[in-house]
């Protein structure tokens, strides 16, 4: 009896990714900054161990096979729950798994998950190990520098040494603290000043493990003088509202050759994809909010974001206000 076959993809490259927001970096979102990068990696938004476990496990973890290479991120503390949802991850078909030990909003840290963690390096190792154990698939984790009451670099150390003692070989730095009481999590991405020489220290400190920057990049010219001292780079925010910044990672930070896409070829790619959620009764602007910053930067840009956030609740007819705006980005 044959065996049955299954896909086997190389291990993803951190050099470049785009980070996991909440509300931003769901499917469509992915599908769409895949047609402008074929190398970087891409994180679900952050997914809790009891949406899956208790959830509809199959809507959180359905995706497109092409948005390949793509990461997980989950939220928990409980290595046996954690253990479970990695390895419905990595049969689901995700590269990687990743535990967030960065998020600093009050629902979080009532449940245990995310920045809080920090405050726990033994258990986010006991998270690790047991998800490990569990996979094949490489788990992974981000956090923070450190928190308020735990932001000395040394504790940062311990950190990220018990981590790595329970296996962790990859660690994705957001370089600002988090202050748990007082501050939104906008504020938390704003607020705390950026130190990336904590990180380089960090990398200097632990020259074997993979060090992914992350907080405040906003171009490429700035991934490629990070890439000088770190492993990788990882955008948020400037990735989601300046989308076709990703349109020239390939050629500037993995070597390709293939031609950049254009504006208006990443929109027009999108037609069939927007067309099949059509046809199964979803509507377009589930799509279209993450591709209003496409027309960033020049004459037009209102009227293209009016036309994919405004019109697209009025027209009739989606697809050919769709056809509307890839012509508006024609040129550009």
């Amino acid at each position: 009896m044959p065996l049955e076959t299954e896909t086997i993809r190389p291990a993803p490259s951190r050099r470049f990714s785009v980070a996991p927001m909440m509300d931003w970096t769901d499917r469509h979102c992915r599908f769409f900054l895949r047609q402008m990068s074929r190398h970087a990696l891409l994180y679900t938004e952050m997914v809790t161990t009891g949406a899956l476990i208790n959830g509809d496990a199959e809507r959180f973890l359905r995706h497109d096979e092409a948005e390949h290479p793509l990461a997980l991120q989950l939220g928990g503390s409980v290595p046996g729950e954690l253990a479970i949802c990695a390895k419905m991850a990595e049969t689901a078909g995700y590269d990687e798994v990743n535990l967030n030990v960065g998020c600093p909003s009050d629902r979080v840290q009532n449940n245990m998950i995310g920045a809080c963690l920090m405050a726990h390096p033994a258990l986010v190792a006991d998270c690790i190990k047991a998800m490990q154990d569990a996979v094949g698939i490489e788990v992974t984790v981000k956090h923070r520098i450190g928190i308020n009451g735990r932001d000395s670099y040394a504790e940062l150390c311990d950190f990220v040494g018990q981590v790595r003692d329970a296996g962790c070989r990859s660690f994705t730095v957001h370089a600002r603290i988090a202050i748990l009481e007082g501050l939104s999590p906008k504020e938390n991405r704003e607020i705390p000043p950026l130190r990336y020489e904590v990180v380089q220290q960090l990398k200097d400190d632990f020259p074997d493990l993979e060090i992914i920057l992350n907080g405040g990049i906003k171009s490429l010219d700035a991934c490629e003088a990070h890439l000088q001292h770190f492993d990788g780079v990882m955008l948020g925010r400037e990735a989601y509202h300046n989308p076709y910044l990703l349109a020239h990672v390939d050629a500037r930070l993995f070597g390709s050759d293939a031609p950049v896409i254009t504006r208006a070829e990443a929109l027009q790619r999108m037609r069939p994809y927007i067309q099949r959620h059509l046809e199964t009764g979803g509507a377009m602007h589930h799509i279209t909010r993450h591709v209003l910053g496409l027309a960033q930067g020049f004459h037009g840009a209102r009227r293209f974001r009016q036309l994919l956030s405004v019109n697209v609740h009025k027209t009739e007819n989606p697809l050919a206000l769709l056809d509307q705006a890839i012509g508006m980005l024609e040129g550009h």
